[in-house]
């Protein structure tokens, strides 16, 4: 093989190995975004407050709009709410994530079959090596009406 090809074999196969190395960092982070998510809709579902207090920033708000106003509660009193061992017929997913470098946005939707579904946005910041959820904010509808007779 004359040099050219070998230089140039050479630099395909580190480019390669970079690429998928790259990729696998990219996997990694929505892997652990998508974690703390779902200690979120896990803890809340199955009554297990101290998933929530791992994923939480000690200084966690919540915010939506009630008649108009912008209601603002803390994580805190949100956690206070969750029951120990009291599960609640909540079913969560995740919609979407999206990441650059330390800072995240995620989009889950909370069904809570007979009374409402959520749509939650939540901003994510990643320190001291996990990420946090710093914030959401949410929106509800009425669960329809059809859905309850199926």
């Amino acid at each position: 093989m004359n040099p050219g090809k070998m230089v140039l074999t050479i630099f395909f196969i580190f480019l390669g190995v970079f690429l998928q190395a790259q990729s696998e960092v990219v996997r990694s982070e929505f892997d652990l975004i998508a974690a703390a998510i779902n200690e979120y809709i896990e803890g809340t579902a199955n009554g297990e407050p101290e998933r929530l207090q791992k994923v939480f920033h000690p200084d966690f708000q919540l915010y939506t709009v009630t008649k108009d106003s912008l209601w603002i509660r803390s994580g805190e009193k949100y956690i206070a709410n969750i029951k120990p061992g009291e599960k609640s017929n909540r079913i969560g997913r995740i919609i979407s994530i999206d990441y650059e470098k330390d800072a995240a946005m995620a989009k889950a939707e909370i069904v809570v079959p007979g009374w409402r579904i959520f749509t939650d946005y939540f901003l994510l910041l990643k320190y001291e090596g996990a990420w946090k959820i710093v914030q959401k904010s949410y929106t509800w509808r009425e669960y329809p009406k059809s859905e309850e007779k199926k």
